[in-house]
């Protein structure tokens, strides 16, 4: 016997299948807010991301999508080790420099260093790891990076930052 089910209605937001219907459910959806950064011949770029996802503990293993048109992606697509850094919720500026097109990423207000295998480290957040590329595997527009952790550090203690309704948000209690 099968349960009853409401009867279809069409959403307001978009057609079913629609790029809009997809955004608007993902809206009610809260994430994690990381960046993900690179080295490109000596100079370092990076974008927030909020698609990253624990893959396998064992090897320990991640992923994240970049659209293909990001101004990351060429550094993203040719480097064989990415950061992949969780920011806290006192990090709402940062977290929006680094997805702000034309900005500049690794100016002055940006503290980092160079870390394992070359890759830029963003100071100051919750935690850190540098992962080896495994493969990029084509999404529409995006690529699905999966990655495996070789070096890194839960940094520091505190509450991260979320990203919901379009906007960055901190955890209430």
């Amino acid at each position: 016997m099968t349960a009853p089910t409401a009867p279809y209605s069409r959403s307001t937001a978009g057609q079913p299948g629609s790029p809009e219907l997809l955004r608007s459910v993902f809206r009610q959806h809260a994430a994690g807010v990381a960046v993900i950064t690179a080295g490109d011949g000596g100079r370092p770029v990076g974008f927030t991301a909020t698609s990253l996802n624990s893959v396998s503990a064992d090897p320990p293993m991640l992923s994240f999508t970049i659209g293909t048109g990001s101004s990351s992606w060429p550094a993203i697509r040719d480097s064989d080790h990415l950061g992949v850094h969780i920011l806290g919720e006192h990090q709402q500026e940062l977290a929006g420099l680094f997805a702000r097109s034309g900005a500049d990423r690794f100016g002055p207000a940006t503290a980092w260093s160079t870390g394992p295998y070359g890759v830029p480290v963003l100071d100051g957040v919750l935690g850190w790891l540098v992962c080896r590329v495994v493969t990029r595997v084509p999404a529409g527009e995006h690529r699905v990076i999966i990655g495996e952790a070789v070096a890194g550090d839960p940094a520091a203690a505190g509450r991260p930052l979320l990203y919901h309704q379009g906007r960055f948000n901190a955890l209430r209690d």
